[in-house]
């Protein structure tokens, strides 16, 4: 269940502002949002596999990538950007042509300094991938 906010982030998550192209091609999908917090599917697909045809750990990295970040950013302001300085990630299991779950959360925001935490399940929940992160929030220049 998304909940009703104001702002960029929150239209995006609504539906009513197009989702960034990276996380379209991923195949994310909203199931809950609220601030600091976000569960989205992801669609496991031969077009990410790696040679010996399983999903590329990168783009493994990208979606958990996408729901840590989309955690901090439901925190920020509309002036507000977060960048990831750093991510360290855990892989347990391969996968192929699967939906995934992903969960993203905020540890702790202090200043400009972002902690998050993420985990990357399928449905049955089985571990999948977890990653930690560490973000820098900076203001949008106008222009």
């Amino acid at each position: 269940m998304v909940q009703s906010r104001e702002g960029i982030f929150w239209d995006i998550i609504a539906g009513r502002r197009p989702l960034p192209a990276v996380l379209g091609l991923l195949g994310w999908r909203v199931l809950e949002a609220e601030p600091g917090r976000i569960r989205v599917t992801f669609q496991g697909k031969p077009d990410f596999y790696n040679p010996v045809g399983l999903v590329q750990g990168g783009i493994l990295a990208a979606m958990l990538d996408g729901v840590m970040g989309a955690a901090a950013v439901s925190l920020l302001e509309d002036n507000q950007s977060i960048t990831t300085l750093d991510m360290n990630i855990s892989f347990m299991q391969p996968v192929r042509d699967v939906k995934l779950v992903a969960e993203g959360r905020v540890a702790h925001r202090g200043g400009s300094t972002v902690f998050m935490d993420g985990t990357l399940t399928l449905e049955d929940g089985s571990l999948v991938a977890t990653a930690t992160a560490t973000g820098r929030v900076a203001r949008i220049r106008e222009g």
